[in-house]
């Protein structure tokens, strides 16, 4: 075979190999472009932390605090005033028999002469109370502070005073009989006079 015809047919092959080799490309590109994304055959669950939500906010519920005056108005309407602030108030000669004062603020009231008969001043602050003379025969003073409470003459027949503060108060000439003064504080109270006080003990 001569030379000529040699570079002929090589020609021919490497043509042939050209046009086989683009015609492949497509296919190559459209089996690289349709080729889906590999996903991992083993999935790592990771839980999924459910969002912790604060509660409401509940704003508190406030009681209106009633004014002095009103808290008086309503004692002698209702005869009772629960946990109400009657500080400084005068009620002397006044009646408020068997009323309900428990845990009322009674600081530096005037309660003179005063008809307390079975009344409620338990856990009451009664310190610095002016009570001479005043009847509070059968009165609920279980642990009430009376501390510096002036009591001079006062009926305190059959009281509760268990547990009371009566720290420094004035019992001078008061009337104790059958009253229960079991736990109270009389550390400093002057008791000169006062009677039914050893039968109480």
């Amino acid at each position: 075979m001569n030379i000529l015809n040699f570079k002929k047919i090589t020609s021919w092959i490497v043509g042939l190999a050209m046009v086989v080799f683009l015609l492949n490309q497509p296919q190559a590109l459209a089996q690289v472009e349709t080729t889906p994304e590999l996903t991992p055959s083993t999935s790592t669950s990771v839980p999924v932390e459910t969002p912790i939500v604060p509660a409401p906010v509940v704003a508190p519920i406030l009681l209106p605090v009633e004014s002095i005056p009103a808290n008086v108005s309503h004692l002698l309407e209702t005869n009772e005033c629960v946990g109400c602030d009657l500080s400084g108030v005068s009620f002397e000669g006044a009646n408020l028999q068997a009323a309900n004062l428990e845990s009322a603020n009674l600081q530096n009231v005037k309660f003179k002469n005063a008809n307390l008969q079975g009344i409620n001043l338990k856990l009451a602050n009664l310190q610095g109370v002016d009570l001479g003379k005043a009847n509070i025969a059968q009165a609920n003073l279980q642990q009430a502070n009376l501390f510096d409470a002036d009591l001079e003459k006062a009926n305190l027949q059959g009281a509760n005073l268990q547990g009371a503060n009566l720290q420094n108060a004035d019992l001078e000439k008061a009337n104790l009989t059958n009253a229960n003064i079991n736990g109270a504080n009389l550390r400093g109270a002057d008791l000169e006079g006062a009677t039914g006080i050893f039968g109480a003990f």
